[in-house]
């Protein structure tokens, strides 16, 4: 971005009757001289306990928070009245070496899916811009690994990785399909390869492996090797198979996490509610995927909200396939998430939007998010006034990463002349060309 102010807006944009059907992101990728220790004032927005206040970054952090009007210094600010003021949110499953590939290789490129590493870092960049556009400012990728590909996916998403430094975080786990028996046997030399070159974590399917108490047992060995965590997926539809994972991850100290777990929703209810007791025992996490889809396992349906809060498991949640064939029409947006955790699963609007930051980011490893002086500046803004409007109209968005904004969403609803709009005050398009024109 070549200047800190935010580009003119509509005074209606996000009302409840002012969003567009389409809503144009603006990612600012452009050439920019700003670093994270410039500092930026963010002026007049509103946080969730309804303080109006002026918040200051300098030096990737928040420096102070003071109410409006307060923090009137020389240097570059943003207007942000009218938004609402939040802890970015943050992606804790997403797919990056298989998004946007439901049409093909790629958005506007028909034909079969292309797995050359140059395709697969064009997608995995152009993934993780789009859930920055959302909010995101930190996601956690699965990447396949062995079989044919050996670790050029890996190599990949790593590549954008590096492209996407200063705009947002992408920490790529390592999945392999085996790991047990004959078959598995290089791909445990692989996996140990992949931690070496920067995976962030660890993970895979049990399910699919023909013993998924030996894979679990080799993912949380060899994490335990290099001191990183655990991030596996699974239906959870077998409770015993979940006690036993629970059983051994109590002590990994860099964390388990385990998902989507919408098998548990199958189970009767006294071997659901025991399972959810022995993962909260375990200190496992659980990441659900409220928009469906998981390239990682069969099992379509979401997890058992309601019953793992009740056992105090701790509940993040992400978005899953991204356009993917296992999910065509996936959004990759944290705030679809946590509206969704709150419309069906009924969490108030302040913890469903829990589950997409603070314990999502707790789930990823990343230091704690608030508005307050000392803590990351991570941050979104949504125009709106309250948490459960934002979640549910969440047109405009101004993300902030490392001290700095990084991406911009703005939409605005017109309506044609009409007296009910008129007596109303809604925003209304041009008037009529008088000879007929659009």
């Amino acid at each position: 971005m070549t200047e800190s102010h935010p580009r003119p807006s509509d005074d209606h944009a996000d009302d409840p009757a002012d969003a567009t059907d389409a809503p144009d992101t603006d990612a600012d990728t452009d050439t920019d001289t700003t670093t994270e220790t410039n500092p930026l004032v963010l002026c007049g927005a509103r946080l969730t306990d309804g303080r109006v206040v002026d918040v200051r970054l300098g030096g990737g952090r928040i420096e102070a928070v003071g109410t409006a009007g307060s923090l009137a210094v020389p240097g570059a600010r943003v207007d942000l009245r009218g938004h609402l003021l939040l802890p970015a949110p943050v992606e804790p499953h997403a797919h990056s070496d298989t998004a946007l590939t439901a049409d093909g290789t790629g958005p506007g490129i028909p034909g079969p899916v292309s797995h050359r590493p140059q395709d697969i870092q064009r997608r995995a960049t152009e993934a993780a811009l789009l859930q920055l556009g959302h909010g995101a400012t930190a996601l956690r990728a699965h990447v396949r690994i062995g079989s044919v590909q050996g670790l050029a996916s890996l190599d990949a998403v790593l590549r954008a990785q590096d492209s996407l430094r200063g705009l947002v975080e992408l920490a790529p786990v390592a999945v392999p399909r085996l790991l047990t028996g004959v078959a598995g046997a290089d791909n445990l030399a692989i996996l140990r390869d992949a931690v070496k070159m920067g995976a962030c974590a660890v993970g895979g399917c049990p399910d699919l492996d023909p013993d998924p108490a030996g894979y679990a047992e080799a993912v949380l060995e060899i994490a335990a090797e290099h001191g990183c965590p655990v991030d596996l997926h699974t239906d959870g539809d077998d409770p015993a198979r979940l006690g036993r994972l629970a059983a051994v991850a109590g002590g990994v100290r860099s964390g388990v996490s385990v998902g989507p777990c919408a098998g548990l929703a199958r189970l009767p209810s006294q071997s659901a509610t025991r399972a959810a007791d022995q993962l909260a025992a375990a200190g496992v996490t659980v990441i659900c995927l409220p928009q469906g889809g998981c390239c990682g396992v069969e099992g379509r349906g979401t997890a058992p909200v309601g019953l793992l809060r009740a056992a105090g498991v701790r509940i993040a949640a992400g978005s899953g396939a991204l356009r993917d064939v296992t999910n065509p029409v996936g959004r990759g947006d944290p705030l679809e998430a946590a509206y969704l955790l709150s419309s069906q699963s009924g969490l108030r609007p302040d913890e469903a939007y829990r589950a997409v930051s603070s314990t999502a980011r707790k789930a990823m490893g990343l230091p704690e998010v608030r508005v307050e002086a000392g803590f990351p500046a991570e941050l979104l803004a949504v125009r709106g006034e309250q948490l459960s409007g934002v979640l549910s109209l969440a047109y405009s968005r101004i993300v902030v990463h490392r001290g700095r904004v990084v991406a911009r969403t703005s939409a605005v609803r017109e309506y044609c002349d009409s007296e009910t709009v008129i007596a109303l005050g809604l925003p209304r398009q041009g008037r009529p060309d008088p000879f007929g024109g659009p």
